[in-house]
């Protein structure tokens, strides 16, 4: 048997795996995400990781409909869309390392084989590619800065493209310390409505399946519409071999952020902290900010409806950091926002004033590519004649940009380059150091860079200072031939990138609210620190909803 000590140093943090079975989507990043904030607001400093099956290096190649959004990081990784769960529950910022997929782990197992870095012999999924997954899970605890390191791994037990990393957990169990891990399975109690019960068959069988690759969970938690009888916690834990009290009930809940709570209450951090033996953690964990977001999340005074303007709106998680954004904003304002997706692509000068009926705001989306990009405008179009709040993001700002060309400016032919390589009028151009670039994976503008605030302007208010840094993802950009024909209209470039003078920040003087920006300020959004730019559009949608 395997030396439990046959590590060659002794761990510096807790690991805590999450799997899910059953069925896919049952919410392991919300589960993982909740744990993380009850063990923080114990005191503890914990930080969340996801790694993925699939064989793409990472997700920035993806198409939205495929994966939902891109998440991208300060450090300029792109990420799977749980990192932002992450991110908005703890408030702390995620990086390359806390999101590594199948095919990042191949690449290096080969670029390696390719060096010759393993003399010659045989390399194989055991143990050579168990053993990159295992120094990569290890990795952010082994900098010190992490008493626990919950890793999510996903898929769903029984996957093909999971049971490396499955394997790796179950060396990883027998390599750490006794009391230095912890396995949590995520499945589902389904409710058959013409037998009037729950069914606790597949959850048997997805931890019969994930015993069978060597892991037996120590908690489960159960997702359920309906309570779980104490009866069926008995049967449960009997079946698959835990304690009574590690079985967890994880009722459907009216918003993510009351997840914490439910966990709470069921004492999920109390069974982890006991099994993994944690010291040094506050008797109980301090929610009072957690409770007030939730107070006046759920009981607002006012009420506006936002028009969300994309090409990917039947996905909702295609904006997820988007919508989350609204969430935070109009709890600081006391405010429920009601989001109206609308399809960009079924826009036009004839039915936007149709489509926009009765919106108090309305956001113009990121996105790439032509389709869609004439009914963005339109939009436009339509919110700066009419004087309704507009925010735009990253090609957002740029749809603005080209609109205020072709209807202010009178440049009938501008367009950005992405759509129209032959444009007469260029005021959306690619960045000359993305020119030479043909490989299209992680190689755009990407991650967190400064931007410098006009003094006095809408933005400057907003964010209450001149300096900021704000994430990005992006090849093209305005073209700075133009900024002196914009600014005598009226568009202002109150943000801009102090080294390359790039427009990080449009606003027209003379609209209640027009701003715009080339970053993705949804993507630093948090419960506790909602965006200003986010909060700022929504009181100017309260306002304007008032005749203010």
């Amino acid at each position: 048997m395997p030396d439990r000590n046959s590590t060659s140093a002794a761990p510096t943090a807790k690991y805590i795996f999450v799997t899910g079975g059953v069925t896919s989507s049952l919410g392991k990043g919300i589960i993982s995400a909740s744990l993380a904030k009850l063990l923080q607001a114990r005191g503890f400093q914990v930080t969340i990781q996801k790694f993925d099956p699939y064989i793409n290096i990472d997700p920035g190649t993806l198409n939205p409909y495929e994966h939902g959004e891109c998440y991208v990081t300060d450090d300029g990784a792109e990420t799977d869309l749980d990192l932002g769960h992450y991110e908005r529950f703890l408030n702390v910022p995620t990086s390359q390392a806390n999101n590594v997929t199948t095919g990042r782990i191949y690449d290096h197992v080969i670029t390696k084989e390719r060096e010759g870095a393993y003399l010659g012999k045989t390399v194989q999924v055991v143990p050579h590619i168990t053993d990159e997954i295992k120094r990569r899970m290890l990795l952010l605890g082994q900098t010190g800065q992490f008493d626990v390191v919950i890793t999510e791994i996903g898929g769903s037990i029984g996957d093909i493209e999971s049971l490396p990393f499955v394997e790796s957990v179950r060396q990883l169990r027998w390599d750490l310390p006794e009391n230095s891990t912890l396995v949590i399975h995520l499945t589902l109690l389904p409710y058959l409505k013409a037998a009037g019960e729950l069914k606790t068959k597949p959850t048997q069988h997805s931890v019969r399946d994930l015993r069978s690759a060597g892991l037996q969970p120590d908690i489960l938690v159960c997702r359920s519409e309906y309570p779980i009888p104490a009866e069926m916690r008995r049967k449960i834990a009997l079946f698959c071999n835990v304690n009574i009290n590690s079985v967890i009930e994880s009722l459907d809940a009216d918003s993510i952020y009351s997840v914490p709570l439910l966990m709470l209450k069921e004492h999920l951090d109390e069974r982890v902290i006991k099994k993994l033996n944690l010291k040094g953690g506050a008797a109980q964990p301090d929610l009072e900010a957690w409770k007030d977001f939730l107070g006046r999340l759920k009981n607002p005074t006012e009420e506006v409806t936002i028009a969300l303007v994309g090409k990917y709106v039947e996905l909702p998680d295609a904006y997820k950091s988007i919508i989350e954004s609204f969430i935070h904003a109009g709890a600081q304002n006391e405010c429920k926002v009601t989001v109206r997706s609308i399809q960009s692509d079924n826009l036009t000068a004839d039915n936007v004033a149709q489509q926009l009926a009765g919106v108090h705001g309305v956001l113009v989306a990121p996105g790439f590519g032509e389709r869609g990009f004439e009914g963005k405008i339109a939009a436009v179009q339509y919110v700066r004649e009419n004087g309704i709040p507009f925010f735009g993001i990253c090609l957002g700002m740029q749809v603005a940009m080209v609109e205020f060309a072709r209807n202010v400016l009178g440049l009938k032919h501008a367009s950005s380059t992405e759509m129209d390589a032959q444009t007469p009028e260029p005021v959306i151009a690619m960045m000359e150091e993305q020119k030479s670039i043909t490989k299209k994976g992680g190689t755009m503008r990407l991650g967190a860079y400064d931007c410098e605030l006009r003094r006095g302007s809408k933005a400057a208010k907003a964010y209450g200072r001149n300096q900021i840094s704000e994430r990005h993802r992006h090849r093209y950009e305005f073209n700075n031939e133009y900024l002196e024909r914009f600014e005598a209209a009226g568009m202002l470039a109150s943000g801009r990138n102090p080294e390359t003078g790039l427009v990080e920040v449009v606003e027209l003087a003379d609209h209640p609210w027009f701003v715009a920006g080339q970053f993705h300020p949804e993507l630093k959004s948090t419960v506790q620190n909602p965006h200003p730019l986010f909060v700022r559009f929504v009181k100017a949608a309260i306002q304007y909803r008032k005749g203010l």
